[in-house]
């Protein structure tokens, strides 16, 4: 979920602490745009963010909570959500390990392993208009993954890079080549998983005991090796003990290396349209990989 800065410079902030939480806030301490700590009068420290929307607060304390019901990674507890307020606990900070990051790479295949109704399906209670980032995300189920993906993750972002001039109508069509050959390029057919969906290394927290935690999710019904490639995209601390802790608790089909580009493709749209063309010329090139893959 992404943030804006609140009317008067974080103002409120600490008022919405102490009336979802039901104690006193002492201090309040600001991190970047509408985000802050806040210290309660037990001692205990909260996050308190305000998104761009109700809806965007909805989504990500909807997300929180699915992902909380299985019992599998870490996440902080929703304390409260109110309009476009959300306050969550905090995360003490500390470093990661290999064994820890094996331990994360366990946790996150049993989440995906929960499953979801369809592809594309929201969490409980969450909107059908949710948000990765500050983009646009519509949660359309869907029961067949290829045509799910093109039609719902791949090219609206497409349709949208084009109409904005991040990318250019003629290169457009590398990509819509990728989605008539979906069928042949998605490996075997899986069952939806219930992923994170927007894991990238700064949505992955590492505690004082070196537990990871996963916050800002955009939590949906999806191929799970969606999130693995967004976990690739932009880097994580021991990536490949990630990832050996996830094999040995859920093997990924053959070809999973080869398809990491293919599921990265989605992510690297979204951020070309929110952040310009460097991006896109990213998705471009994995695109191109995925056709040759």
């Amino acid at each position: 979920m992404t943030a804006r800065p609140a009317a008067g410079g974080g103002i409120g902030a600490r008022a919405v602490a102490s009336r979802l939480t039901g104690h006193r806030a002492r201090a309040e301490r600001p991190l970047s745009g509408a985000l802050g700590e806040v210290v309660l009068d037990d001692g205990s420290v909260v996050v308190v963010k305000r998104a761009d929307t109700p809806g965007a607060a909805r989504a990500e304390a909807a997300g929180l909570r699915w992902l909380a019901a299985t019992g599998t990674v870490r996440v902080p507890a929703v304390r409260g959500r109110e309009g476009p307020w959300l306050v969550t606990d905090r995360v003490p900070s500390g470093r990661a390990s290999a064994g820890a990051a094996a331990r994360f790479g366990r946790d996150l295949a049993a989440l995906h392993a929960c499953g979801a109704p369809a592809f594309g399906a929201p969490p409980p209670d969450g909107p059908e208009d949710a948000f990765i980032g500050s983009a646009p995300l519509r949660n359309v189920p869907g029961d067949d993954w290829p045509s799910w993906y093109a039609e719902h993750r791949v090219l609206p972002y497409l349709r949208r890079a084009v109409d904005d001039g991040t990318v250019r109508h003629a290169e457009a069509a590398t990509v819509e080549r990728v989605c008539a050959r979906l069928p042949e390029l998605a490996g075997p057919a899986e069952p939806p998983a219930r992923l994170h969906g927007d894991l990238w290394n700064g949505n992955v927290l590492w505690d004082a005991d070196g537990h990871a935690w996963l916050i800002d999710p955009a939590a949906q019904g999806g191929h799970r090796e969606t999130d693995l490639a967004m976990l690739q995209l932009f880097g994580c601390p021991h990536l490949e003990h990630v990832l050996d802790g996830y094999r040995r608790e859920a093997p990924l089909a053959d070809g999973w290396r080869d398809r990491v580009p293919l599921h990265q493709l989605f992510p690297l749209l979204v951020h070309a349209v929110l952040f310009g063309r460097g991006y896109a010329e990213q998705a471009l090139a994995a695109a191109r990989a995925a056709l040759a893959g």
